[in-house]
């Protein structure tokens, strides 16, 4: 997978917001109290743990924002595999534009890395299938572009990013249209022929239903492997596949075995764990 780096104008409004927020009323003022300004430093971004690599730009950007004669050098990229010990990026410049930017920059790469990291961890687990790992809106409030990138950087793939870009009919929205079928009717005849239809199902009787009205993708929802390997045969290729509900690395491989298109995790984007990535002096100067 090509992974294409987000716009510098789509990173640039939130990290300077999260600056904003650190900064506050009066900047940096451990800082600005201890540290020369005339001190020069050299520090590197090292990985204490193993995973994969995403958000570079972000803490990148951060950096630049503090101080903007900041020099950073990326060693590893996003979407790179890192081990304990191992430099990620270096920086070099003023010290106190480092430490000054250093919480934000770190914020951003050990979310989003983390991100990354158990995102692989299911794409590896499921390698060898046709499953591909997808995540769902279930995002950071303002940070679900970067969020998304992550899963990208890890191996998967993206869902919708918001409510406006695709069509998904869950259960209670047929319950308060009246049925699967009166659902699609309207979703149909409301959307324009750009927009695909999805359907959460949590039963083969649903399933059959939505096959019957024409659906482009069916969200086969905490199935057993079983019922989603007889879901997959009655599809049979007229609609994307989808498996959710609380999967994880470990029971991924059964249900890729199932034959579904793609297995998408909400925990991969709201409960992955931060990447623990470090700042560390390389070297220190007075002028």
């Amino acid at each position: 997978m090509i992974l294409s780096p987000l716009p510098s104008l789509m990173i640039e409004p939130a990290v300077r917001a999260a600056l904003a927020e650190d900064l506050g009323r009066a900047g940096d003022i451990t800082t600005q109290a201890t540290v020369p300004a005339e001190a020069k430093a050299r520090v590197l971004l090292n990985a204490r743990e193993s995973g994969r690599v995403a958000g570079l730009d972000c803490a990148r950007m951060a950096f630049r924002l503090v101080d903007p004669s900041l020099k950073v050098a990326i060693v590893k990229g996003d979407g790179s595999d890192v081990e304990p010990g191992e430099t990620i990026a270096a920086i070099e410049g003023p010290a106190r534009g480092i430490l000054t930017g250093e919480r934000v920059a770190l914020n951003f790469l050990g979310h989003l890395s983390g991100i990354a990291t158990s995102t692989r961890e299911i794409a590896r687990a499921i390698e060898g299938t046709q499953a591909h790992v997808c995540c769902t809106r279930k995002t950071t409030p303002g940070l679900r572009i970067f969020e998304k990138y992550a899963v990208r950087a890890g191996g998967g793939m993206n869902h919708r990013f918001g409510l406006d870009d695709a069509v998904l009919i869950k259960d209670n929205h047929i319950a308060v249209s009246g049925g699967i079928a009166a659902a699609i009717t309207r979703a149909k005849e409301a959307s324009g022929h750009m927009v695909k239809i999805e359907v959460e199902v949590d039963t083969l009787d649903q399933l059959d239903e939505a096959l019957k009205a024409g659906v482009d993708a069916v969200l086969l929802d905490n199935m057993s492997p079983e019922t989603l390997t007889e879901a997959v045969r009655r599809i049979d290729g007229r609609a994307i596949a989808e498996a959710s509900g609380r999967i994880t690395a470990k029971t991924a491989p059964a249900i890729a075995a199932s034959g579904v298109d793609l297995i998408s995790c909400g925990w991969i984007t709201h409960s992955a764990p931060c990447l623990d990535i470090g700042l560390d002096f390389d070297s220190l100067t007075a002028s």
